[in-house]
Protein backbone atom coordinates (compact mmCIF):
# COMPACT_ATOMS: atom_id res chain seq x y z
CA UNK A 1 0.00 0.00 0.00
CA UNK A 2 0.93 3.41 -0.85
CA UNK A 3 2.23 6.04 1.81
CA UNK A 4 -1.14 7.82 3.43
CA UNK A 5 -0.76 11.09 3.81
CA UNK A 6 -4.13 13.41 5.61
CA UNK A 7 -5.77 15.47 4.00
CA UNK A 8 -4.20 14.08 0.53
CA UNK A 9 -1.63 16.96 1.58
CA UNK A 10 1.58 16.69 -1.16
CA UNK A 11 -0.04 14.23 -3.17
CA UNK A 12 -0.16 14.46 -7.10
CA UNK A 13 -4.29 13.22 -7.74
CA UNK A 14 -4.78 14.49 -11.63
CA UNK A 15 -2.96 15.47 -14.18
CA UNK A 16 -3.80 18.97 -15.68
CA UNK A 17 -3.01 21.64 -18.49
CA UNK A 18 -5.33 24.26 -17.02
CA UNK A 19 -2.62 25.55 -14.25
CA UNK A 20 -0.26 25.26 -11.81
CA UNK A 21 0.84 26.87 -8.48
CA UNK A 22 4.65 27.06 -9.55
CA UNK A 23 6.20 27.53 -6.14
CA UNK A 24 10.04 27.68 -7.22
CA UNK A 25 9.11 30.44 -9.44
CA UNK A 26 6.54 31.91 -6.98
CA UNK A 27 4.10 32.02 -10.40
CA UNK A 28 0.32 31.18 -10.70
CA UNK A 29 0.62 29.69 -14.24
CA UNK A 30 -3.16 29.27 -16.54
CA UNK A 31 -2.15 27.64 -19.54
CA UNK A 32 1.15 28.90 -19.78
CA UNK A 33 0.53 32.33 -18.96
CA UNK A 34 1.22 34.15 -15.49
CA UNK A 35 -1.87 35.42 -13.75
CA UNK A 36 -0.51 37.78 -11.88
CA UNK A 37 0.83 39.23 -14.85
CA UNK A 38 -2.46 38.92 -16.79
CA UNK A 39 -4.65 41.01 -13.90
CA UNK A 40 -2.62 43.76 -15.21
CA UNK A 41 -3.50 43.52 -18.71
CA UNK A 42 -6.43 42.02 -19.51
CA UNK A 43 -9.67 41.31 -17.81
CA UNK A 44 -12.11 38.27 -16.45
CA UNK A 45 -13.62 37.63 -19.96
CA UNK A 46 -10.08 36.92 -21.56
CA UNK A 47 -9.29 34.75 -18.23
CA UNK A 48 -12.20 32.62 -18.59
CA UNK A 49 -11.59 32.33 -22.34
CA UNK A 50 -8.31 31.15 -21.84
CA UNK A 51 -9.48 28.70 -19.41
CA UNK A 52 -11.76 27.31 -21.69
CA UNK A 53 -10.26 27.81 -25.23
CA UNK A 54 -7.01 27.54 -24.44
CA UNK A 55 -5.57 30.52 -25.67
CA UNK A 56 -6.28 34.52 -24.70
CA UNK A 57 -8.52 36.01 -27.35
CA UNK A 58 -8.51 38.21 -30.26
CA UNK A 59 -9.99 41.37 -29.40
CA UNK A 60 -12.96 40.36 -32.18
CA UNK A 61 -13.00 37.04 -30.20
CA UNK A 62 -13.44 39.21 -26.84
CA UNK A 63 -16.04 41.39 -27.94
CA UNK A 64 -17.91 38.25 -29.21
CA UNK A 65 -17.63 37.08 -25.52
CA UNK A 66 -18.79 39.30 -24.06
CA UNK A 67 -21.71 39.25 -26.73
CA UNK A 68 -22.74 36.22 -26.10
CA UNK A 69 -22.32 36.10 -21.91
CA UNK A 70 -24.79 39.12 -22.21
CA UNK A 71 -27.25 36.97 -24.02
CA UNK A 72 -26.83 34.70 -21.70
CA UNK A 73 -26.98 36.52 -18.97
CA UNK A 74 -30.96 35.93 -17.98
CA UNK A 75 -31.90 33.00 -16.30
CA UNK A 76 -34.85 30.98 -16.92
CA UNK A 77 -38.01 32.88 -14.86
CA UNK A 78 -38.87 29.19 -13.51
CA UNK A 79 -35.07 29.58 -11.37
CA UNK A 80 -36.63 33.03 -9.74
CA UNK A 81 -39.82 31.17 -8.72
CA UNK A 82 -37.63 28.40 -7.13
CA UNK A 83 -35.35 31.18 -5.37
CA UNK A 84 -38.62 32.63 -3.86
CA UNK A 85 -39.85 29.70 -2.39
CA UNK A 86 -36.22 28.90 -0.84
CA UNK A 87 -37.26 30.11 3.54
CA UNK A 88 -35.48 32.90 4.40
CA UNK A 89 -33.20 31.50 7.11
CA UNK A 90 -30.98 30.02 3.94
CA UNK A 91 -27.83 30.79 3.31
CA UNK A 92 -27.20 32.64 0.22
CA UNK A 93 -24.45 30.10 -0.91
CA UNK A 94 -27.35 27.34 -0.45
CA UNK A 95 -29.26 29.83 -2.28
CA UNK A 96 -26.30 30.03 -5.31
CA UNK A 97 -26.28 26.17 -5.15
CA UNK A 98 -30.13 25.61 -5.44
CA UNK A 99 -30.45 28.04 -8.31
CA UNK A 100 -27.33 26.32 -9.98
CA UNK A 101 -28.54 22.88 -9.45
CA UNK A 102 -32.06 23.92 -10.59
CA UNK A 103 -30.17 24.67 -14.49
CA UNK A 104 -29.71 21.65 -15.41
CA UNK A 105 -33.41 20.86 -15.80
CA UNK A 106 -33.54 23.40 -18.38
CA UNK A 107 -30.67 22.20 -20.33
CA UNK A 108 -32.30 19.72 -23.14
CA UNK A 109 -28.89 18.00 -24.02
CA UNK A 110 -27.63 17.34 -20.47
CA UNK A 111 -26.55 13.84 -21.13
CA UNK A 112 -23.99 15.12 -23.91
CA UNK A 113 -20.55 15.07 -22.47
CA UNK A 114 -18.99 16.41 -25.86
CA UNK A 115 -16.60 19.01 -25.88
CA UNK A 116 -18.81 21.35 -27.65
CA UNK A 117 -21.59 20.28 -25.57
CA UNK A 118 -19.98 21.10 -22.59
CA UNK A 119 -18.31 24.23 -23.59
CA UNK A 120 -21.84 25.64 -24.37
CA UNK A 121 -23.09 24.42 -20.75
CA UNK A 122 -20.15 25.93 -19.38
CA UNK A 123 -20.36 29.63 -20.93
CA UNK A 124 -24.51 29.24 -20.64
CA UNK A 125 -23.62 28.63 -16.46
CA UNK A 126 -21.09 31.72 -16.53
CA UNK A 127 -23.02 34.31 -18.10
CA UNK A 128 -26.46 33.15 -15.80
CA UNK A 129 -24.55 32.77 -12.42
CA UNK A 130 -24.17 36.21 -11.79
CA UNK A 131 -27.73 37.10 -11.69
CA UNK A 132 -28.71 33.65 -9.86
CA UNK A 133 -26.30 34.79 -7.04
CA UNK A 134 -27.32 38.00 -7.04
CA UNK A 135 -31.56 37.37 -6.71
CA UNK A 136 -30.96 34.77 -3.97
CA UNK A 137 -29.39 36.85 -2.21
CA UNK A 138 -31.77 39.62 -3.02
CA UNK A 139 -35.05 37.58 -2.98
CA UNK A 140 -33.74 35.85 0.50
CA UNK A 141 -33.94 39.38 2.26
CA UNK A 142 -37.10 40.32 1.00
CA UNK A 143 -35.85 42.20 -2.01
CA UNK A 144 -37.10 41.97 -5.26
CA UNK A 145 -35.27 40.53 -7.88
CA UNK A 146 -32.98 42.38 -10.07
CA UNK A 147 -32.67 42.12 -14.27
CA UNK A 148 -29.00 42.15 -15.58
CA UNK A 149 -28.16 45.29 -17.98
CA UNK A 150 -26.90 43.74 -21.16
CA UNK A 151 -25.46 46.83 -21.60
CA UNK A 152 -23.05 46.36 -19.18
CA UNK A 153 -19.74 44.48 -19.71
CA UNK A 154 -19.84 41.18 -17.66
CA UNK A 155 -18.16 42.45 -14.36
CA UNK A 156 -19.88 46.00 -14.78
CA UNK A 157 -22.93 44.79 -14.81
CA UNK A 158 -22.68 41.84 -11.56
CA UNK A 159 -21.67 44.62 -10.02
CA UNK A 160 -24.50 46.82 -11.28
CA UNK A 161 -27.05 44.20 -10.08
CA UNK A 162 -25.31 43.74 -7.01
CA UNK A 163 -25.40 47.62 -5.63
CA UNK A 164 -28.49 48.51 -7.93
CA UNK A 165 -26.03 51.68 -9.77
CA UNK A 166 -24.16 51.66 -12.66
CA UNK A 167 -20.49 51.70 -11.29
CA UNK A 168 -17.80 53.78 -12.53
CA UNK A 169 -14.49 52.60 -14.94
CA UNK A 170 -12.50 52.33 -11.67
CA UNK A 171 -14.88 50.28 -9.73
CA UNK A 172 -16.09 48.02 -12.36
CA UNK A 173 -11.32 47.49 -13.40
CA UNK A 174 -11.24 46.95 -9.86
CA UNK A 175 -14.45 44.40 -9.24
CA UNK A 176 -13.04 42.94 -12.73
CA UNK A 177 -9.42 42.19 -11.23
CA UNK A 178 -11.20 40.56 -8.29
CA UNK A 179 -12.89 38.32 -10.82
CA UNK A 180 -9.73 36.95 -12.73
CA UNK A 181 -7.80 36.69 -9.40
CA UNK A 182 -10.22 34.30 -7.99
CA UNK A 183 -11.23 32.76 -11.66
CA UNK A 184 -8.63 29.48 -10.37
CA UNK A 185 -6.13 28.16 -8.58
CA UNK A 186 -4.88 24.89 -9.64
CA UNK A 187 -6.70 22.38 -7.27
CA UNK A 188 -8.29 23.46 -4.05
CA UNK A 189 -10.80 20.91 -2.52
CA UNK A 190 -13.93 22.20 -4.25
CA UNK A 191 -11.78 21.91 -7.85
CA UNK A 192 -11.17 18.19 -6.54
CA UNK A 193 -14.65 17.79 -5.68
CA UNK A 194 -16.28 18.52 -9.14
CA UNK A 195 -13.45 16.58 -10.71
CA UNK A 196 -14.71 13.72 -8.43
CA UNK A 197 -18.05 13.76 -10.00
CA UNK A 198 -17.18 14.30 -13.19
CA UNK A 199 -15.39 11.50 -13.00
CA UNK A 200 -18.20 9.84 -12.19
CA UNK A 201 -19.67 11.03 -16.10
CA UNK A 202 -22.03 13.37 -14.03
CA UNK A 203 -22.94 16.49 -15.41
CA UNK A 204 -21.19 19.61 -15.39
CA UNK A 205 -23.71 21.12 -13.38
CA UNK A 206 -23.83 18.25 -10.24
CA UNK A 207 -20.33 18.52 -10.29
CA UNK A 208 -20.43 22.89 -9.98
CA UNK A 209 -23.31 21.81 -7.09
CA UNK A 210 -20.68 20.26 -5.34
CA UNK A 211 -18.25 22.65 -5.72
CA UNK A 212 -20.38 25.32 -4.21
CA UNK A 213 -21.23 23.38 -1.18
CA UNK A 214 -17.29 22.78 -0.86
CA UNK A 215 -16.66 25.96 -1.11
CA UNK A 216 -19.45 27.32 1.18
CA UNK A 217 -16.92 24.94 4.05
CA UNK A 218 -15.36 28.00 6.79
CA UNK A 219 -12.11 25.83 5.89
CA UNK A 220 -12.16 27.14 2.14
CA UNK A 221 -14.43 29.19 1.23
CA UNK A 222 -16.39 32.09 3.57
CA UNK A 223 -12.64 33.49 4.41
CA UNK A 224 -13.28 36.83 3.32
CA UNK A 225 -16.73 37.14 4.67
CA UNK A 226 -14.91 36.55 8.07
CA UNK A 227 -12.10 39.34 7.63
CA UNK A 228 -14.42 41.81 6.83
CA UNK A 229 -16.76 40.85 10.25
CA UNK A 230 -13.13 40.91 12.06
CA UNK A 231 -12.50 44.40 10.68
CA UNK A 232 -16.00 46.05 11.58
CA UNK A 233 -14.81 44.76 14.84
CA UNK A 234 -12.60 47.75 15.55
CA UNK A 235 -12.16 51.47 14.24
CA UNK A 236 -8.62 52.22 13.90
CA UNK A 237 -5.64 50.79 13.01
CA UNK A 238 -4.23 50.05 16.68
CA UNK A 239 -7.98 49.14 17.79
CA UNK A 240 -7.33 46.29 15.15
CA UNK A 241 -3.33 45.73 16.32
CA UNK A 242 -5.02 45.09 20.25
CA UNK A 243 -7.84 43.13 18.55
CA UNK A 244 -5.72 40.73 16.81
CA UNK A 245 -3.28 40.31 19.78
CA UNK A 246 -6.23 39.19 22.34
CA UNK A 247 -7.79 36.82 19.33
CA UNK A 248 -4.12 35.12 19.45
CA UNK A 249 -4.09 34.97 23.33
CA UNK A 250 -7.62 33.47 23.17
CA UNK A 251 -6.42 31.07 19.92
CA UNK A 252 -8.46 31.79 18.02
CA UNK A 253 -8.03 31.19 14.14
CA UNK A 254 -8.12 34.10 12.47
CA UNK A 255 -9.16 33.84 8.69
CA UNK A 256 -7.56 35.70 6.21
CA UNK A 257 -3.69 34.33 6.79
CA UNK A 258 -1.89 31.36 5.44
CA UNK A 259 -2.34 29.02 2.85
CA UNK A 260 -1.20 25.22 1.91
CA UNK A 261 0.71 26.42 -0.48
CA UNK A 262 2.01 29.89 0.04
CA UNK A 263 3.75 28.90 3.48
CA UNK A 264 6.43 31.60 3.66
CA UNK A 265 5.22 34.60 1.76
CA UNK A 266 2.32 36.69 0.65
CA UNK A 267 -0.39 35.06 -1.50
CA UNK A 268 0.95 36.89 -4.86
CA UNK A 269 -2.76 37.55 -5.47
CA UNK A 270 -3.33 39.47 -2.14
CA UNK A 271 -0.67 41.77 -3.37
CA UNK A 272 -3.08 42.96 -6.28
CA UNK A 273 -5.91 43.43 -4.03
CA UNK A 274 -3.72 45.46 -1.44
CA UNK A 275 -2.62 47.90 -4.27
CA UNK A 276 -6.69 48.03 -5.07
CA UNK A 277 -7.75 49.00 -1.85
CA UNK A 278 -4.91 51.47 -1.53
CA UNK A 279 -6.64 53.05 -5.07
CA UNK A 280 -9.98 53.24 -3.46
CA UNK A 281 -9.13 54.40 -0.24
CA UNK A 282 -6.69 57.18 -2.15
CA UNK A 283 -10.01 58.02 -4.41
CA UNK A 284 -12.18 58.12 -1.12
CA UNK A 285 -9.74 59.49 0.98
CA UNK A 286 -9.98 57.50 3.70
CA UNK A 287 -6.96 55.25 3.96
CA UNK A 288 -8.77 53.11 7.56
CA UNK A 289 -9.10 49.73 5.96
CA UNK A 290 -5.89 49.77 4.68
CA UNK A 291 -3.86 51.18 7.87
CA UNK A 292 -5.85 48.40 9.93
CA UNK A 293 -5.21 45.76 7.55
CA UNK A 294 -0.94 46.15 7.62
CA UNK A 295 -1.46 47.14 11.16
CA UNK A 296 -3.19 43.21 11.06
CA UNK A 297 -0.37 41.46 8.64
CA UNK A 298 2.41 42.95 10.68
CA UNK A 299 1.16 41.37 13.74
CA UNK A 300 0.92 37.88 12.14
CA UNK A 301 4.06 38.06 10.08
CA UNK A 302 5.57 39.09 13.76
CA UNK A 303 3.63 36.85 16.19
CA UNK A 304 3.02 33.33 13.79
CA UNK A 305 4.86 33.65 10.91
CA UNK A 306 1.65 33.79 8.55
CA UNK A 307 1.15 36.07 5.78
CA UNK A 308 -2.41 36.98 3.96
CA UNK A 309 -4.03 35.48 1.14
CA UNK A 310 -6.27 36.61 -1.40
CA UNK A 311 -9.36 37.04 1.10
CA UNK A 312 -7.62 39.78 3.45
CA UNK A 313 -7.42 42.04 0.98
CA UNK A 314 -10.27 41.18 -1.03
CA UNK A 315 -12.83 41.92 1.82
CA UNK A 316 -11.99 45.09 2.03
CA UNK A 317 -12.19 46.00 -0.99
CA UNK A 318 -15.39 44.20 -1.76
CA UNK A 319 -16.60 46.63 1.16
CA UNK A 320 -15.27 49.59 -0.26
CA UNK A 321 -17.14 48.52 -3.27
CA UNK A 322 -20.60 48.76 -1.25
CA UNK A 323 -21.05 44.87 -1.44
CA UNK A 324 -22.70 42.85 0.86
CA UNK A 325 -20.81 40.38 3.32
CA UNK A 326 -22.56 37.93 2.60
CA UNK A 327 -22.25 37.85 -0.68
CA UNK A 328 -18.45 37.72 -1.08
CA UNK A 329 -18.33 33.95 -1.43
CA UNK A 330 -20.78 33.27 -3.63
CA UNK A 331 -18.92 36.21 -5.97
CA UNK A 332 -15.61 33.62 -5.31
CA UNK A 333 -17.62 30.66 -6.69
CA UNK A 334 -19.06 32.71 -9.20
CA UNK A 335 -15.31 33.91 -10.51
CA UNK A 336 -14.50 30.52 -9.69
CA UNK A 337 -16.71 28.73 -12.04
CA UNK A 338 -14.73 29.97 -15.24
CA UNK A 339 -11.67 27.41 -13.73
CA UNK A 340 -14.01 24.61 -12.54
CA UNK A 341 -15.99 24.41 -15.35
CA UNK A 342 -12.49 24.10 -17.69
CA UNK A 343 -11.72 20.92 -15.15
CA UNK A 344 -15.08 19.24 -15.48
CA UNK A 345 -14.19 19.46 -19.52
CA UNK A 346 -10.53 17.54 -18.89
CA UNK A 347 -12.14 15.18 -16.58
CA UNK A 348 -14.71 14.27 -19.18
CA UNK A 349 -12.47 14.39 -21.97
CA UNK A 350 -9.47 12.16 -20.37
CA UNK A 351 -11.42 10.39 -17.57
CA UNK A 352 -10.86 7.52 -14.94
CA UNK A 353 -12.85 7.18 -11.82
CA UNK A 354 -11.53 8.33 -8.67
CA UNK A 355 -11.52 5.58 -6.42
CA UNK A 356 -8.86 6.09 -3.82
CA UNK A 357 -7.95 3.56 -0.88
CA UNK A 358 -8.07 4.12 2.80
CA UNK A 359 -5.64 3.36 5.86
CA UNK A 360 -7.99 1.00 8.33
CA UNK A 361 -7.32 2.13 11.91
CA UNK A 362 -10.23 -0.11 13.55
CA UNK A 363 -10.48 -3.23 14.92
Amino acid sequence: MKTYTAGLEGVIAAETEISLLDTVQEKIIIRGEDLIDLSGRVGYAEIAHLLLEGNLPSIEEKEELEGKLNKLSEPPAGITEVLKALPGTTHPMDGLRTGLSALAGYDGDLENRSLSANKRRAYDILGKLPAITVNSYRLLNGEGSIKPNKNLSYSANFLYMITGKEPSQLETDIFDRSLLLYSEHELPNSTFTARVIASTQSDMYGALTGAVASLKGSLHGGANEAVMYMLNEADSASEFEQLMYSKLRMKEKIMGFGHRVYMKRMDPRAIVMKEALKVLCDQKGDHRLLEMCEAGEKVMEEEKGLYPNLDYYAAPVYWMLGIPIPLYTPIFFTSRTAGIAAHVIEQHENNRLFRPRVHYTGK
